[in-house]
């Protein structure tokens, strides 16, 4: 059984102590009431028009008088079922549990995801939509909830607009619409109708917590900071650049050196072609390609023809004078293997073999290992079972050293997303901790978070949530003594 002793402090940031653009008492007097998502309608997988709270009757449903649009369903696809949007919830407290908490769970569990306030006027991607981050607040073996939008200055621009007006970077960037879609957004912004210049992003893939800040991030932006307040709501402080210190857009997967405290992070450019900051794409590699668009597809787009390689950088670098290019032994096909890869840093060759055996490989995805261990040699590592893809069944705990593989399912027509390992005392057994994941139920259209025990896989204690929580992406736990310091 995982110990309880308390969680071992967040290191602190080395160099400027950051601090928000803008005071929160002041934003938090200017924040607007729950927003309510326009996309409430039938999905192409036929689910009712509903409350969060409780789906409708067969006899209810039957009598939508709402006309089938295949134009329209056809653009839903990628927000349909539980990947569709909710409104958002006020914080709601002493939910239901099912099991015991944990007493060393003490802290608030946030997970970031793709969640459009407007509906989509053409394609859509599940990565396209508005940042909407879910929290679960721990105190005293009760648990809490609610969920926020993450107020862009995309979001709060269309808003007001009362319509979606700023271009979505992989759904609607196609052949000549998508072309022409840019033009009259540039258009827009030359006549004052929309104001791109404080960012254009939505924040909505990761979130980290660094230096007492909460940062909600995409690959298009500046982080936005998110403030949780005592009673376990949301507040969107504003975009955050680290006190003047970053001036382009980062990645939303930085990693935190759980030693010194460092946050390091990459930076690209996908229209300049050039690795803007710490480490990014190799110029020849990222293309940004004009007649794709032209003939129908996408502006950033998979060459064949070019062979896989990644980069090594010393950890303190600044600029990319000395990275170093490793080649991919082999791209014969696409699946998804778990692999160990070897570098030798003379030669710069690198070998590759898969941990799994081929009689137990599972479709795994975002993956990931104890924190504290992050940047060291580690055991186990944590992963989403990715099937029926795009859906998530389950997680496998992965055994790195013997390749055995361990399974929890959630259930019978229940799925979730990325399992979030959230581990206790840094002194006793790696995988000394619990996971925590959203799991949604199809058949009840419910939703709860889990709360497994790592060591043993058995489920610890279940919280049910008074509204639905659609699939998402990335997340985090925040203690309660960090909170203490929270900016």
């Amino acid at each position: 059984m995982p110990s309880c002793a308390p969680p071992s402090p967040a290191a602190p940031a080395i160099g400027t102590r950051f601090k928000p653009e803008f005071p929160v008492s002041t934003l938090r007097s200017l924040r607007n009431p729950a927003i309510s998502c326009a996309l409430q309608s039938p999905s192409i997988l036929h689910l009712p028009k509903q409350s969060p709270v409780s789906p409708l009757s067969p006899s209810q449903r039957s009598q939508s008088t709402q006309q089938w649009n295949p134009f329209k369903e056809l653009r839903l696809c990628s927000i349909a079922g539980n990947f569709s949007p909710v409104p958002e919830q006020p914080v709601k407290h002493r939910l239901p549990v099912i099991g015991k908490i944990p007493e060393c769970v003490q802290g608030v569990y946030v997970r970031n995801g793709a969640n459009p306030l407007h509906e989509p006027i053409a394609r859509h991607h599940f990565f396209d939509g508005d940042g909407m981050v879910h929290a679960v607040q721990f105190k005293n073996e009760s648990a809490s909830y609610a969920c926020r939008f993450t107020e862009t200055n995309r979001l709060v621009q269309e808003r007001d607009l009362g319509r979606p007006v700023f271009p979505k970077a992989i759904g609607e960037l196609h052949g000549h619409s998508g072309i022409a879609r840019l033009l009259l957004f540039y258009a827009r912004g030359l006549f004052g109708l929309v104001d791109p210049s404080h960012g254009t992003g939505v924040a909505n893939a990761g979130l980290v917590y660094f230096n007492n800040h909460l940062l909600a991030m995409s690959e298009d932006d500046l982080p936005y900071h998110v403030h949780i307040t005592p009673s376990g709501d949301l507040e969107t402080v504003g975009r955050y650049n680290f006190d003047g210190q970053l001036n382009s857009t980062m990645i939303a997967h930085p990693k935190i050196d759980p030693e010194s405290g460092e946050l390091f992070a990459l930076s690209y450019n996908v229209i300049k072609s050039h690795i803007s900051s710490t480490f990014g794409f190799h110029p020849k590699q990222v293309v940004f390609k004009l007649p794709e668009m032209i003939h129908g597809g996408l502006p950033v787009v998979y060459d064949k023809n070019k062979v896989s390689k990644f980069g090594i950088l010393e950890k303190n670098s600044i600029d990319a004078a000395g990275i170093r290019l490793h080649f991919n032994e082999s791209d014969e096909s696409l699946k998804s293997v778990l692999s160990e890869i070897r570098v030798n840093l003379k030669t710069g060759k690198s070998t590759r073999h898969p941990i799994i055996s081929e009689s137990e490989q599972v479709n795994l995805e975002a993956g990931m290992v104890n924190r504290n261990l992050l940047g060291r040699k580690t055991r186990f590592a944590y992963l989403a079972l990715a099937e029926p893809w795009p859906k998530v069944s389950g997680f496998a705990k992965v055994d790195l050293s013997t390749g055995e593989v361990n399974k929890y399912i959630y259930g019978d027509q229940r799925y979730g997303g990325e399992p979030l390992f959230f581990p206790l005392n840094p002194s006793k057994n790696e995988d000394d901790g619990y996971i925590l994941a959203f799991v949604h139920d199809e058949k009840t259209w419910k939703s709860e978070l889990q709360i497994v025990n790592a060591m043993d896989l058995k489920l610890e204690a279940t919280v049910k949530l008074p509204s639905r929580v659609p699939y998402g992406f990335h997340g985090t736990f925040i203690s309660s003594k960090d909170l203490e310091n929270q900016a």
